[in-house]
Formats: C-alpha cells, sequence, structure tokens
C-alpha cells in the first residue's frame, strides 16, 4: 500500500518527516481531523517559519474555503472561477501528487491563531509540462509575504530532498501580486518554456534565491 511522506519544517528547514503515514488509515484520519480542529497533531504538524506561520498537510476541512476562493474573481488568474466539481479536482490533485511524486501542496497556518492562510505547493502531471511552484492566498492574508516565505521553504526544501532544480512558476500577465512574490524569490522570466497558455509568463527558480518579503 501506498505511504504519504509529509516533509517537516524546521526554522526554515524543510526536512523529510521519519514517520511515513498511510493517510487512509484510521490514525492518519484522526490525527488530520484534530488539526483541522485546531488540535495540531505532531506527526500532522509542519515547523514554524519566521513570519509566524506553519506549513502542514491538507485535510477536508480546508476545502470550503479553497472552493470559495475558486469560485470568486480571485481564480480568475488560475484559470476560473470553477464549480464545485472543478474545484474538488483540484483540490484532490494537490494531494494526489504526494503519492505520486514526492511533493504536493500544503496549507498555510497562522500560528498564534491557526487560522489558515492559503496554500503552497508544487505540481506535475499532464496538466503542466514542467514541475509548477505555486501558491495562493485567501484575500485577508495578501500583503504580509506569507506566500513568498512558504514558496522559498517549499522550494529549497524540495531541492535538498528530492533534488528539483529549476521549478517554474505559470503566472497571468495580469496577476501582479504573484509577480511580485516571484521576482522577491529571485525568480526570472523563462521566454523559451513551455507552457500551456500561451499568453502565461514563465518564471524559473532556483534553489536560494533571494527572498525579499516586502
Amino acid at each position: 500500500m501506498a505511504t504519504f511522506v509529509i516533509p517537516t519544517l524546521t526554522t526554515r528547514r524543510l526536512i523529510p518527516n521519519p514517520v511515513n503515514q498511510n493517510p487512509y488509515s484510521k490514525a492518519a484520519r484522526l490525527r488530520t481531523e484534530r488539526a483541522a480542529a485546531g488540535r495540531p497533531a505532531a506527526a500532522n504538524r509542519l515547523g514554524s517559519l519566521g513570519l509566524g506561520i506553519t506549513l502542514r498537510a491538507p485535510v477536508e476541512g480546508d476545502f470550503p474555503a479553497y472552493e470559495r476562493l475558486m469560485a470568486s474573481p480571485r481564480s480568475r488568474g488560475m484559470g476560473g472561477p470553477y464549480d464545485t466539481k472543478a474545484a474538488w479536482g483540484m483540490f484532490c490533485h494537490d494531494l494526489a501528487c504526494w503519492t505520486l511524486f514526492g511533493h504536493g501542496a500544503l496549507m498555510i497556518d497562522l500560528r498564534t491563531s491557526g487560522e489558515c492562510l492559503g496554500q503552497v505547493g508544487i505540481s506535475h502531471g499532464p496538466l503542466f509540462p514542467e514541475k509548477e511552484l505555486g501558491w495562493l492566498l485567501y484575500a485577508s492574508a495578501e500583503g504580509f509575504g506569507y506566500a513568498t516565505e512558504a514558496a522559498e521553504a517549499l522550494r529549497d526544501w524540495s531541492a535538498r530532498a528530492l533534488g528539483l532544480i529549476g521549478l517554474v512558476s505559470y503566472i497571468a500577465p495580469d496577476n501582479g501580486a504573484s509577480i511580485k512574490v516571484a521576482e522577491r524569490l529571485g525568480a526570472t522570466l523563462d521566454p523559451k518554456a513551455p507552457r500551456h497558455d500561451p499568453d502565461d509568463l514563465v518564471y524559473r527558480h532556483r534553489p536560494g534565491g533571494s527572498a525579499r518579503c516586502a
């Protein structure tokens, strides 16, 4: 049976979790349900980052807020708005990537309150010409540097743990907020990179690139 390996983040470093969880086991479901209810479980919880945020595995309880974002005009930069069926498919894709590729999505929580601020992840599969580093924030979380901090941590962990060098981010030209995040991360435009949407800008990342959370 497949195992689900969740990384652990400690002082700006992501390291492999020594606990390999089967996400379909009863114990794993109980741990994730407690995490979603605001009772962190050590094996499912990820360590803290410099801006007071924590990265953790997604749980079913994260979907309603995710669905609302995907149904709103804020999702236009990601090809939206999306109905519930499409949003659920994308949410499940983010989880499936962990089993299929060893990387996927993590939710971004505010450490002090446990409020979920958004998501960061590395996607792959037939819809992505290359492995993509992506992020999304809910409206109340924008402007504090959370996306930059989370994306920097996941980018650098993927280079160390998985040897992923040169991740890309596909960004709509009118998505100024995401363009600023990519630039703060030190990513540069790659006009020759393949893309499904010819209008997308493709930013290429390098491990250890400067992150300026302005």
